[in-house]
Parts: structure tokens; C-alpha cells; sequence
């Protein structure tokens, strides 16, 4: 990975190549930012920026051993920690143990999503950590002599999702480093992170990328209509793996503003039976379609509230989105707007917890009747 196969962030490359080069990286570097960025990315292109051999115009070479084993994901001074569902049946209590599905999932491209990670992990109901054995692995691996580089270099992704006992103990690493080892942290949520590791890392903010940065990977990486592009770009809020997702599920897009709706339609004319058949859609769906439904359904509030205040210039939609909502948005105002949403989203908590979906959303649809009516 180089800097230059990333979009946008040419002051964050521009920082982190004046680190290297003055060889002032700190042992404890933290890139943060909303996902979709590419943070990831840009740790493994300073890794291997670190590790190349002959550097070009402040990027790696690309070319040699070092880059041809970052690139292959065989560097032997190249580690990740990462979120895993521990098993001990399945012998998983590090990240090495799920290391083929991590190569899998950088092979995803630049801005593969937490989302991503799980379906590849085949998550289910687990919610993955960063477990107590990690710490004990960390450590062996940074006993081993380096094997050509001058550092090592330990990319920690998401490390808010570290458990209490593992947080402890690489909190006592980071405060006595070792010298021949660099720690680049990668966070979606630096709020989450053990306040005690927070303030020993030296913070690298990575915003989130324009929509015109979007729109042209889209067309780079995927091949899609430049019009089309910018239209998917403007309504993913900065998130490249939104964008990205939208094109690999076009037909669900689709399928989600028909259903929100039929559903919207359906509640202001309090038809009930109809309701529990879109609540039985919704279910049939499986969990985490409908959880991706549920986010959809309470992003599409929060957009018809903004263009109800008259702001459409800060509104993302699509066309067929705008259209609908220049009829809907007059019913989603600031006496139900919060609620609704907030019913969007305790369902969704709800089915994620291996509630009834069938159950929660005749529920959460029932209530949307009152909603949807108050002014």
C-alpha cells in the first residue's frame, strides 16, 4: 500500500511523510477519523513507507522486498491486532489465529467496513473484541528480533474495541516501549478507548473525505456512470464504504426507499393489517438486512426533518428520494422527528440482540401510526 493509492488526505500524507523522514514517528501514533476514510490504508502505507528501501518522492518504491512483502502481506516486521470473535473450540484467542480472513479482508480494497468485517468472520450474534491473549501475543511478537527493518511496526485496528483486562496490560507496553517498535492505532470511536491509552497517543485526525474524492473512486474503482457517482458520493455523508456498499447492493437501495415508503404511507392511513405485512417483510429480511433498513428508515427521517426547516442545500437524497420527500417532509417536524428516530434505532438495538423481529417492528410500526400524525 503507498500514499499514492489512496484518495484526498494530502495534509495527513504530507504529516506522516515529514514524521518518517525526520524520524520523529512517535511509539504511539493514533489515525481517527469517521469510518470510510481510509485510516486503515494510510497505516499500512506508512508502514511500508517506513520499511521501503529506496523511497521515491516521499512515497514507497513500491518495488522493493520490503514493498513486494507489504503488498503480498508477508512482512515479517509487520503486525495487526484486530477484532476477533473468540473460540476456543475453534482455537481463536488472538488475531493471528483469523489471520486468512484479515488477508481477506484487505483484499477488499481501501475502505472495507467494520460491516465487511463481520459478515467475513462470519460474526452472527458475537460481538468480536480485542481479548487478554492478544496482550500475551503482542508481546511475544515484539520480543522477536526484527527481521530487516529498523522498526517493527504493530497496526492496532479499532483498538476501542479492546476488553478491560487487554486495555490494561497494553496500556503497560505503550508506557515502556520498546525501542525497535512503532504502534499505529486506528480508530472509528477514540471517545471508547481506555482514557489511560488516549492520552498517551499522539493524535493524527483524518476527516472525511469530499464528495467529489468519493464520486472519483467510485468511477476509478468500480467503474460506474460519473453522473451516477456523484449522486451516490453526495448522499454517503463522507463515507467511502457507504458509497461503496450502495453500489454492490443497488437493487437494495431500491427495495429499502419503496418498503420506507409504502410503510410511511401506510401509518398516516392507519392501516394496521398492512403494516404487520411490512413489519413481516422487514423480518423475513434476516438480521442484518433489517438492521440496514432500520438505519436507512431513520436516515430518511433525519433528511425529510432538514428539508422540512427549509435547508434542502444541507438535505442528501437521491432524486427519487428528493421527489417523495417534497410531499413527506411536511409530516416530519420538531414534534416527532427525535422520537421517530430514536424508534428507529431502539428497534434495530433490539433485533441486534436476537430479539422477535416480527415482534419488534409490528411494535415499532404500531407506534409510527401515533408519530407520524403529531404536530
Amino acid at each position: 500500500m503507498r500514499f499514492a493509492d489512496i484518495a484526498g488526505h494530502n495534509n495527513v500524507k504530507e504529516h506522516l511523510r515529514t514524521l518518517v523522514d525526520s524520524d520523529r514517528v512517535p511509539h504511539a501514533l493514533l489515525l481517527s477519523g469517521p469510518e470510510g476514510t481510509g485510516k486503515l490504508a494510510l497505516a499500512r502505507a506508512l508502514a511500508q513507507y517506513m520499511h521501503c528501501v529506496s523511497p521515491v518522492n516521499g512515497d514507497s518504491c513500491g518495488r522493493c522486498p520490503s514493498c513486494v512483502q507489504h503488498a503480498s502481506l508477508n512482512n515479517a516486521d509487520m503486525h495487526f491486532v484486530y477484532p476477533i470473535v473468540k473460540s476456543k473450540q475453534k482455537h481463536q484467542l488472538v488475531s493471528t489465529d483469523m489471520a486468512d480472513a484479515w488477508r481477506n479482508f484487505l483484499s477488499c480494497g481501501n475502505y472495507a467496513s467494520w460491516q465487511r468485517w463481520l459478515d467475513i468472520i462470519d460474526a452472527g450474534n458475537s460481538r468480536p473484541g480485542i481479548y487478554v491473549e492478544e496482550s500475551a501475543e503482542i508481546l511475544r511478537k515484539l520480543n522477536i528480533s526484527n527481521f530487516s527493518a529498523r522498526y517493527k511496526v504493530m497496526v492496532v485496528w479499532l483498538p476501542e474495541k479492546l476488553q478491560g483486562e487487554a486495555a490494561n496490560k497494553l496500556l503497560k507496553i505503550i508506557e515502556e516501549p520498546f525501542d525497535d517498535t512503532k504502534f499505529i492505532f486506528v480508530s472509528n470511536d477514540p471517545a471508547s478507548i481506555l482514557p489511560t491509552i488516549l492520552s498517551r497517543l499522539q493524535r493524527v485526525a483524518v476527516t472525511r473525505l469530499s464528495d467529489d474524492e468519493i464520486a472519483a473512486i467510485l468511477v476509478d474503482t468500480r467503474g460506474v456512470d460519473p453522473q451516477a457517482a456523484v449522486q451516490l458520493a453526495y448522499i454517503s455523508d463522507g463515507n467511502a464504504c457507504t458509497a461503496l456498499d450502495a453500489v454492490e447492493t443497488a437493487g437494495e437501495f431500491d427495495e429499502f426507499m419503496e418498503l420506507f415508503q409504502d410503510i410511511m404511507r401506510k401509518a398516516y392511513m392507519r392501516d394496521v393489517k398492512a403494516l404487520r405485512d411490512n413489519g413481516d417483510t422487514v423480518a423475513a429480511m434476516g438480521r442484518e438486512k433489517s438492521l440496514r433498513f432500520l438505519a436507512y428508515c431513520a436516515r430518511m427521517v433525519r433528511e425529510n426533518f432538514i428539508y422540512n426547516l427549509g435547508r434542502q442545500d444541507l438535505v442528501r437524497l437521491t432524486g427519487a428520494e428528493a421527489r417523495f420527500s417534497s410531499r413527506f417532509a411536511p409530516f416530519i417536524n420538531a414534534a416527532n422527528a427525535d422520537d421517530m428516530m430514536r424508534l428507529f434505532d431502539e428497534a434495530a438495538a433490539d433485533i441486534s440482540r436476537n430479539a422477535n423481529a416480527k415482534i419488534v417492528m409490528f411494535d415499532t410500526l404500531l407506534h409510527l401510526i401515533v408519530l407520524i400524525l403529531r404536530k
